[in-house]
């Protein structure tokens, strides 16, 4: 298996932001890889890169073994991209759109390539109306079928669900996923972790510019071991100091991370005793979002014990 996209290096200064901190990822082609980090953490500069958007200060980067720079024209050609912001052209329709697109890359005749497209992203109804009348979920759908019209073998997805709802979301993770099993790399950025958890085999966590994992999603899951129990009281002041000393708080729910199964039945007993009444209860294991919370926290602690 090939390489499809290689970053190597990269470093990027917004004046005095370093934005990009030496990120280094090779990415197989085939796969489908999560890229995820907080707000700022460096996600879609690293596209942008990627892109031939944003040129890096330092570092190197290829798409199919066609280095972005040195030959911009041919790793662009293998590259589709879903931005995060709704850019489109206020004067073409939807198939008019499309067909422009495709021009771009010298494709002709399409049509039944770009048909194809508008039934998967269910935008078949919508071919000949104009980009300015579209919702803003439908004009995020276009986006998608402008970075496929090509047919590229690898597609980077910057949170192409934001705003979106839940009917596309299926639809369009059906569409990809087939991309995916037809050859097509996919490289994911996105804020609903469950969807990331879900369709990457690997990821990537960002924090301020920096790698800060790099794993398969089922080695990541494991670094956080045990349980977690979720619990609702119709009186939440009888907790015991003592158990609130060991849960965080959310929305209501009092949550307990546990190392093994014994622990519920003694837990239990002590709300009992003091008097707790149990509205609801939930035993989860460790997600992605737990492990996000941990990666990060593990990062920003490093980096306190490096500045003292």
């Amino acid at each position: 298996m090939g390489v499809a996209v290689s970053i190597q290096q990269l470093v990027k200064y917004f004046g005095s932001l370093r934005a990009l901190d030496g990120v280094s990822l090779e990415i197989a082609e085939g796969e489908f890889f999560g890229l995820l980090g907080p707000n700022g953490a460096g996600k879609t500069t690293l596209i942008s890169c990627l892109a031939g958007l944003v040129r890096p200060d330092q570092g190197q980067l290829s798409v199919m073994g066609y280095d972005v720079h040195g030959d911009y024209r041919e790793a662009r050609r293998r590259l589709g991209v879903v931005p995060q912001e709704l850019v489109f052209d206020p004067f073409f329709s939807v198939r008019e759109t499309l067909r422009i697109q495709s021009g771009y890359f010298g494709i002709r005749n399409n049509d039944a390539w770009i048909d194809e497209i508008l039934e998967n992203l269910d935008l078949t109804a919508k071919a000949n109306v104009n980009m300015r009348r579209l919702s803003g979920g439908m004009k995020r759908r276009v986006l998608v079928a402008q970075a496929l019209v090509h047919k590229p073998p690898v597609i980077v997805l910057d949170e192409p669900t934001a705003g979106v709802d839940v009917e596309l979301r299926q639809g369009l993770w059906q569409f990809v996923q087939r991309l995916n099993r037809e050859g097509h790399t996919v490289i994911l950025t996105t804020h609903y972790l469950e969807e990331a958890e879900a369709l990457c085999g690997r990821i990537a966590m960002l924090k301020q510019g920096r790698v800060v994992a790099l794993d398969t999603t089922s080695n990541l899951l494991a670094r956080v071991p045990g349980h977690t129990l979720n619990l609702r009281l119709a009186n939440a002041a009888s907790l015991p100091l003592a158990l609130r000393a060991r849960a965080t708080q959310n929305e209501g729910c009092w949550i307990f991370r546990l190392a093994g199964f014994d622990e519920i039945e003694h837990l239990l007993a002590e709300i009992r005793v003091a008097g707790g009444v149990i509205e609801d209860l939930r035993l989860t294991q460790a997600d992605l979002e737990d492990v996000f919370v941990a990666v990060m926290q593990g990062a920003e602690a490093r980096e306190q014990a490096v500045s003292r």
